[in-house]
């Protein structure tokens, strides 16, 4: 019973030299610490790619660009099917030789091969548009013509420009929707 007595006297004394008090939120404070930028990461490993590829004597020629190619894909094609057609590596299963017609001669023989390729279900086929060297002006009229007609036929899937060993520029691989 001393004891509690003695208890109570000392905390009675802690108080009165204690004073008033108020309770603490929290006892821990936190460092302060400036906030990290942050890294781009997948950028740094783009770029760093880019760099290692143009430093790279490994390339592929067809995947090149100089702003004569023709390109087309509609939209859903898969990025795997683009690239195979882009480097010729699908089975030409029918071929068609613009060279000389009009434009007129040429709109018809085109229409009527895709026709004709379609129903005996040919998927992939090349089509030479030349590159306008004998042309007046030196310009290419069928490339632009077969450009712009083969953008307007929904049995065209995908359309590139040929690789070199098949025509490079002067010609297109031509990838048909399925029957």
């Amino acid at each position: 019973m001393a004891s509690k007595k003695i208890d109570k006297e000392a905390a009675a004394l802690f108080r009165e030299h204690v004073g008033k008090i108020r309770p603490v939120r929290q006892d821990r404070i936190a460092p302060h610490r400036s906030k990290r930028k942050p890294v781009p990461e997948q950028s740094l490993r783009d770029a760093r790619e880019v760099m290692g590829s143009l430093l790279s004597d490994d390339y592929d020629a067809c995947e090149i660009e100089t702003g004569e190619e023709l390109f087309h894909v509609r939209p859903g094609l898969q990025h795997s099917v683009i690239r195979k057609l882009r480097r010729g590596l699908y089975a030409i299963e029918g071929e068609l030789d613009l060279h000389g017609n009009t434009v007129p001669e040429a709109r018809e023989r085109l229409d009527h091969f895709i026709r004709v390729m379609r129903a005996n279900g040919k998927r992939c086929v090349r089509i030479i548009h030349g590159k306008g060297k004998s042309s007046e002006g030196k310009m290419p009229v069928l490339k632009g013509k077969v450009n712009t007609w083969l953008r307007q036929k929904d049995e065209v899937l995908a359309f590139c420009s040929a690789t070199p060993r098949d025509g490079g520029t002067g010609a297109a691989y031509v990838l048909l929707r399925r029957n």
